[in-house]
């Protein structure tokens, strides 16, 4: 059985830092693609940023390009989302996804098969 959870959300500072993980498990590691998506009351769940099996292609929403970064420790078979220079438009419920990919990266939604539950995110001015 698949099993993601995210951790790392709090309520910060416009300008703070926080680094969320996403921790899977029922997939071996490397062999899925990884995806972050947030979503704040009453809008759409948004992509924020994907990466592929095996770490090596990353991309990212327009909004966080530049202040986001997504990694994969794969020893740990866990997810990672830094986020820098945090915005209060960044506040939001922040969700792990995964699918079984190797190569490529994935950035709609819709093409994930596996969710965790999500981990609030607050950013005040």
């Amino acid at each position: 059985q698949v099993h993601l959870m995210e951790s790392g959300g709090g309520s910060v500072q416009a300008g703070a830092s926080l680094r969320l993980s996403c921790a899977v498990s029922g997939l071996a590691s490397s062999s899925y693609a990884m995806g972050w998506f947030r979503q704040a009351p009453g809008k759409e769940r948004e992509f924020v940023a994907a990466i592929n099996g095996v770490g090596t292609k990353t991309t990212y929403a327009d909004s966080v390009k530049g202040r986001f970064t997504i990694s994969r420790e794969s020893a740990k078979n866990v997810g990672n989302l830094q986020m820098n220079s945090l915005k209060p438009e960044d506040t939001a419920v922040y969700l792990c996804a995964a699918r079984r990919a190797i190569g490529g990266v994935i950035t709609e939604a819709r093409n994930y098969d596996f969710w965790g539950q999500g981990t609030q995110v607050t950013v005040s001015s």
